[in-house]
């Protein structure tokens, strides 16, 4: 009795462990939406991080060009310890000994004019900060419709994964029957045979329906930057909603809207004004350069280690007088020298300059009119590159409304078809349970009914993608 008590309490242990567990795994599984998909995506994706570095540095070259109008400080201290035959810098003089000279200076420049082209950068980096912008933009709007199409597939091949399942639910069912059948002589081993390899069938579509699933799963994490052996749930919205979207478009109305909004459009437009301010900062070096400056310097010798401090008068002998050969003096001044301290020689030896520098370009081997030239055919490559975007987004507009139209048109027709295959498929059965169809026209029947309803799966959401993608083009936020 203890034995049995003991063993039912490890069993009670056992059941509340395998609960735990169980809860667990249940809890560890993250539901993902649309817009969290959407949201993390945007967050995490390396393309979009790429973009938005190009963004900053296109940022902080605009911020640079700005400050190119400042005035530039300089400061450019030198020590030199000379020996040999070289110029004494303090007198002036060459001299064949060892001495120690320092200088300072500090220069201050500011550029007047240089043919516009500070101001022109200014403006180019600008439309070049634009144009990073608008990359980033389409980045992030292609990284959405990626991941909603991604979205839409997953939920297609949830779909068909629960079609494949129930399929096999019948085929099973058909088989258990046919053996029935068969153990009682009302069926032959062909028959039998028959519905045998239907649930085989079965299973493999389950297999694919199910591998394509796991596929769309991993794409979509890929888009997130998830780990890949991340357990993840996918929301299925109410699919009574997205049955209810917009088929009716107007192309014109449509590609008038995208011109204006779409990130593509937008990034080709803002090359090309970047190209036609590059034609401006071209044609910036034809003209003078004109700048003012400034400096303040001084210097200090090691050979200069006196100076004058004051000065004495001397009886100086000046002559002698005929006759009586008496010496005639006068009074001379004579310096008197002192130290001359580091300090005291570098604030005497101060010096300052202001002036204007002009540089007039007279001949550059045509290197100006060769850049010029190059600016104006790059300017008129992205004019045909603008238009060959707009030509494409209004051929790609037009054939998406197109196919608006056709999966429509074709969710009708898989509709009735799998209606007609569903209400075949339950007469036939009827008859085949009685023993009035024979097993290979109910498989027929079945696979009919199997494969329409695959059908009008794939038609269902290829519709409801087709709408947004009209969305997309319209600049409209994508949802479910």
């Amino acid at each position: 009795m203890t034995s049995s008590i003991h063993q039912f309490k490890q069993a009670k242990i056992i059941v509340i462990v395998l609960l735990a567990l169980g809860n667990f795994a249940a809890h560890a599984q993250e539901k993902i939406t649309l817009q969290t998909a959407v949201d993390r995506a945007l967050e995490r994706n390396l393309t979009v991080k790429q973009a938005k570095l190009t963004e900053s540095l296109g940022a902080a070259d605009y911020e640079q060009s700005k400050n190119n109008i400042l005035p530039s400080l300089n400061a450019s201290p030198q020590a030199s310890y000379n020996f040999g035959r070289s110029p004494n810098l303090a007198t002036y003089s060459y001299s064949n000994q060892a001495f120690l000279y320092l200088t300072a200076a500090a220069t201050m420049s500011v550029t007047l004019y240089q043919g516009g082209q500070l101001r022109n950068q200014i403006i180019e980096n600008k439309l070049t900060l634009d144009v990073d912008k608008s990359n980033t933009t389409k980045v992030k709007n292609d990284l959405t419709l990626n991941v909603v199409t991604d979205y839409l597939q997953i939920l297609t091949n949830q779909d068909l994964v629960t079609a494949a399942k129930q399929q096999i639910d019948i085929a099973n069912q058909t088989r258990d029957r046919a053996q029935i059948s068969f153990n009682v002589g009302n069926m032959t081993l062909a028959d039998l045979a028959q519905a045998k390899a239907q649930v085989s069938t079965a299973n493999l579509n389950l297999t694919t329906a199910q591998n394509q699933l796991d596929l769309s799963i991993l794409i979509l994490k890929q888009y997130m930057e998830m780990d890949p052996n991340a357990d993840i749930i996918i929301e299925k919205p109410d699919i009574s909603k997205l049955t209810n979207v917009r088929t009716a478009y107007s192309a014109n109305e449509v590609i008038g809207t995208a011109i204006k909004v779409n990130p593509d459009m937008l990034l080709a437009e803002a090359q090309q004004q970047t190209y036609a301010q590059a034609i401006k900062i071209a044609k910036g070096t034809y003209y003078p350069t004109i700048s003012l400056f400034g400096s303040v310097g001084s210097n200090y010798s090691n050979l200069q280690k006196q100076q004058v401090v004051g000065s004495t008068l001397l009886s100086v002998p000046v002559g002698t007088v005929q006759g009586t050969n008496q010496v005639v003096v006068a009074p001379v001044s004579q310096p008197v020298y002192g130290p001359y301290p580091f300090t005291s020689q570098f604030g005497n030896n101060l010096n300052q300059a202001i002036g204007i520098n002009m540089q007039i370009p007279i001949f550059n081997r045509y290197l100006s009119r060769t850049n010029v030239k190059k600016a104006k055919l790059n300017y008129q490559n992205a004019e045909i590159s603008t238009q060959i975007v707009k030509n494409n987004l209004s051929k790609t507009i037009i054939q998406a409304i197109l196919d608006l139209q056709a999966a429509e048109k074709q969710y009708q027709s898989a509709t009735q078809t799998f209606e007609s295959n569903k209400e075949a498929l339950n007469v036939t059965k009827q008859r085949y349970d009685v023993g009035l169809v024979n097993t290979l026209d109910y498989n027929t029947s079945l696979t009919n009914y199997n494969k329409s309803q695959n059908d009008m799966i794939q038609a269902q959401y290829a519709v409801i993608f087709r709408s947004k993608i009209i969305d997309y083009y319209l600049g409209n936020t994508i949802t479910l």
